[in-house]
Parts: structure tokens; sequence; C-alpha cells
């Protein structure tokens, strides 16, 4: 019988609560370097084979870091599929300390994959691709704003904050654009997905820094990572519409957008939404199907190595 254990680690701003096979085995220690060594030290005579942590909008990162460098397997896994597995379970109960038991047993019952340690560029690059993304959200707010206002002082200071946002989106995408530059593999990542009409520099960085995955996945895996695979919705006589749902909600909006220019200049992607107009879907519905045809073209050019071609068939 395997005696290794699977670790739970529930991650918060503050601490660190963790959970092995038993209760006797729950203590917490501050989400901090210091905390963190002092977790090795107490995780040194267990038996560890995976440790369980959820995605935690950036808290889990450096503790995570930490683990695989000392050499732990660390499966970072999504916070929704840990909550259904728990409302599976009928547990409705919620704390830190619950929270990393139900973390261990999730990995013992699903076994999730290990995590790759990602290196601290990737990192950094990440951050940076998400500031951008709340700048340019701050700017449309602000753009909105001024629409609406109507003294001018109040005008003249959204312009000022407008202007100012527009400056460091700007310094943003330079320091991506150069930082991709200076990574060899992100670089010729980056160059071939530019290749594509319709993809900028916005699209094609965060494709290859928020997708490490493309190029790795086959076409249907690849399409639910980004949520742009359709589910069905059938039960006994009842059929329902096909939906998509889940999957990288920021890639997803990134790739929508890169089909909405390639609606106008990639003759590939223009082919395939006239065709599904003319036969009748809703525009909706033509531009999901387009994003899940461009996401295959780039994972086919990933996996390959190969620029785009403009004679690409529909039927990828």
């Amino acid at each position: 019988m395997d005696s290794s254990t699977i670790v739970g680690i529930d991650v918060s701003k503050a601490t660190l609560d963790v959970f092995g096979d038993t209760p006797a085995e729950a203590f917490s220690v501050a989400n901090t370097p210091e905390g963190s060594a002092a977790l090795l030290t107490r995780l040194q005579p267990w038996n560890v084979r995976r440790i369980v942590i959820e995605y935690t909008g950036g808290y889990e990162r450096r503790v995570a870091a930490e683990l695989m460098s000392a050499g732990l397997e660390v499966a970072l896994v999504n916070p929704r599929q840990v909550r259904d597995f728990a409302r599976a379970k009928g547990l409705l109960a919620k704390n830190d300390r619950l929270d990393a038991r139900l973390l261990a047993e999730f990995g013992r019952v699903l076994q999730p994959k290990a995590s790759a340690l990602t290196p601290e560029n990737r990192v950094q690059l990440d951050e940076l691709i998400g500031r951008r993304r709340q700048l340019v959200a701050l700017r449309a707010g602000e753009q909105i704003r001024r629409q609406q206002a109507v003294c001018q002082s109040v005008r003249s200071g959204v312009d000022k904050l407008i202007r100012l946002l527009d400056r460091q989106i700007e310094q943003l995408e330079a320091e991506i654009v150069q930082r991709i530059a200076d990574d060899d593999e992100l670089r010729g990542r980056f160059e071939l997905l530019r290749s594509v009409p319709g993809v900028g520099d916005v699209v094609a960085s965060t494709l290859a820094v928020e997708l490490p995955e493309l190029g790795k996945a086959n076409r249907q895996e690849i399409a639910a990572l980004v949520g742009v695979a359709p589910f069905t919705r059938e039960s006994g006589t009842y059929r329902g519409r096909r939906s998509i749902a889940g999957g990288r909600a920021p890639v997803r909006a990134t790739l929508y957008m890169a089909v909405v220019a390639g609606v106008r200049c990639n003759p590939v992607i223009r082919r395939l939404y006239q065709h599904l107009r003319r036969i009748g879907k809703p525009t909706k519905v033509a531009l999901t199907a387009c994003m899940r045809k461009l996401l295959t073209i780039l994972n086919l050019m990933a996996k390959t190595n190969q620029p785009w071609s403009p004679r690409e068939r529909i039927a990828t």
C-alpha cells in the first residue's frame, strides 16, 4: 500500500494552512519567506507525494515556486473544480483549515497533475500583461465617464487621467515586447503568432505567455482550456443549444479581438465568418466558431513551428 502523503495547502494573504493525512498533521504558518522555510522543515519527515494548492489570484505563486524549487511536486488547481468537488460531497462549511483538508482529499481522489515551475521572467510577464489589462479596463471606464460628464473641470480631469493611462499602457506594452524579445523560446513563439493576419503584439504576447499549452495540447484540449469548446445540453428528448463555458476568460477576450480584426484582414477567418452568416448563424455564434478556428490554426502552427500560410484551408 502506498504510504505517501497528499498535502493540501490553503493559501491566503496572511497564512498557509496545511493538512496531511490526519487532523494531527494540520498546522498553519505565515505566508512569508520565513513561513515557507518553516513549512519545508515541517514537511521533511513526511513522505510527500504531491501538494495541492488552489490558484488564489497570485498569493500562491511564491510558496508554490519555493516548494517546487525544493523538489516537491505541486499541483495548482482551479478553485471552481475544488468547489464542485466539495458540493458533490455535500460539504458546505468553509474555513481555511477545512479548505486545506478538502484540497488534500481532492488530490487523493482526482490525482491532479503536477504543475511545472514557471521561470521568473514568465511570472513577471504574466503580471505585466495582467496589469496592462487592468489599465485598459480603467481607461475604458474613464472614456465612458468623460462622455457623461457635463462639468468642464470634470472633463478636463478625466482627460488628464486618460492621457496618463495611455502613457502607462504604452510603457507596459513596450516592456512586455522587450521581455519577450529577451526570452529565446517566447520570442520564437511571439514572432510565429504575429505572422497571422489579425494577430498583433497584444494578442501574440497574451497567447505566448498566458497559454503555454499552445502547441502541446490537441485541438479539443486547447479549445476547452480557452473556453471556446461547445458543450451539449441534452436530456431525454430535450435538445438545448450548445454553448461555451469556463476556460481562461482573459485569453478568450484577447482571441475575440483577434477574430474581429481577422474578419476584415484574414482570408481564412473572413471566408468562414461569411459562410456561417450566409447559412443563417447568428453573429455571436459565427464569431465563436471563428475563434475556435483561429485557435486551432495557431495551435497547429505552434506545434509544427510553421508560420502562417494564406493557403490555409477552412477544414483545418
